[in-house]
C-alpha cells in the first residue's frame, strides 16, 4: 500500500443503497480523504460544486438483474479536476480500495445479463494495475472466458501501457478512458488516449526478418493475435478489442 501524503482527495459517490454508500465511504474516510454522498444521479450532476471534486464514484448497483431481464449493471470511476492528476498516491488508493470493495462487496458470484464498466484516469501505470487486476476478475468471476488460457491479461496490459507511454506519454495532466462491456457472449474493452495517435499500418512488422530484433509494434502484434477482434480509430488513439469464450458460444 502507497503511504498517503498530507493532501487529501475529495470524493462523491453516487449510489442508491443505503449500505453500499455507507460501506464504501467507510472505506475511504479511513484513508484520509473527504467524501460526499448522494443517493440520485439527477441530483449529483444538479450540484453547483462539482469542479471542487478530485474522483467521481458513481452507479456501483444499478437495477436488480432479477427484475429487469435485458438489465445493465453499470460502473463508472472518472477524475473531475486537476488537482486529482497531480496526487497519484493518493488517487491510487482511492481506486484500489474502490475496486476491492466492489468485488468483495457487490459482485461476489453474481451473473448479470450485461455489465459496463467505464474508468476515465490519469495516465499512470501504477493505476492502470489495479484496474487490470479488476477486469480480469470481473471476467473471471462471470465466467465469460479461461483467464489462465487467454492471454487476455497480455493483450490488456500492452494496450495500457501502449496508451500511457506511446499516447499520452506518461503525461498524468492527459486522461486514459478504459471501458468494458461484459456479457455472456463476449468482453469488449476499449482504451482511448489523448495523445496525438498514429496510422497503425505504419508500425515495422515484427515478424519480418529485418525487423526481428526492433521492438516497435511487437506489442501491437500481441494483441492482434490475442483478441478475436481489434480495431483501431482513424486517428489511432482508441482501441477496441473483442474478446469471445473458445466454444464461441455464450457461457451459463
Amino acid at each position: 500500500m502507497i503511504q498517503i501524503g498530507h493532501d487529501k482527495c475529495c470524493v462523491l459517490i453516487v449510489e442508491n443503497d443505503d449500505d453500499i454508500r455507507a460501506g464504501l465511504a467507510g472505506e475511504l474516510h479511513q484513508l484520509g480523504h473527504e467524501v460526499i454522498l448522494e443517493s440520485a444521479r439527477d441530483a449529483a450532476l444538479a450540484r453547483a460544486d462539482l469542479a471542487r471534486f478530485d474522483l467521481l464514484i458513481s452507479d456501483l448497483v444499478d437495477h436488480d438483474p432479477a427484475t429487469e431481464p435485458d438489465s445493465v449493471r453499470s460502473f463508472k470511476m472518472g477524475v473531475t479536476s486537476l488537482q486529482a492528476r497531480r496526487t497519484i498516491a493518493e488517487l491510487h488508493d482511492i481506486i484500489e480500495k474502490t475496486l476491492l470493495f466492489k468485488l468483495q462487496r457487490i459482485d461476489p458470484d453474481q451473473k448479470t445479463v450485461r455489465e459496463k464498466i467505464d474508468l476515465e484516469l490519469p495516465s499512470d501505470l501504477t493505476l492502470m494495475n489495479s484496474v487490470l487486476e479488476y477486469l480480469l476478475d470481473r471476467v473471471a468471476k462471470l465466467g465469460l472466458i479461461k483467464i489462465e488460457q487467454s492471454n487476455l491479461f497480455v493483450a490488456l496490459d500492452e494496450a495500457f501501457v501502449n496508451a500511457v507511454k506511446h499516447g499520452n506519454r506518461n503525461d498524468p495532466a492527459k486522461l486514459l478512458r478504459v471501458t468494458a462491456e461484459l456479457s455472456a457472449h463476449e468482453a469488449i474493452f476499449t482504451v482511448e488516449d489523448e495523445g496525438d495517435g498514429f496510422d497503425v499500418r505504419e508500425i515495422p512488422d515484427p515478424t519480418d526478418p529485418a525487423n526481428l530484433f526492433k521492438s516497435n509494434g511487437r506489442g501491437v502484434l500481441l494483441i492482434y493475435n490475442i483478441m478475436d477482434e481489434v480495431e483501431y480509430s482513424e486517428r489511432g488513439n482508441r482501441l477496441k478489442m473483442v474478446k469471445r469464450p473458445e466454444t464461441g458460444a455464450p457461457i451459463g
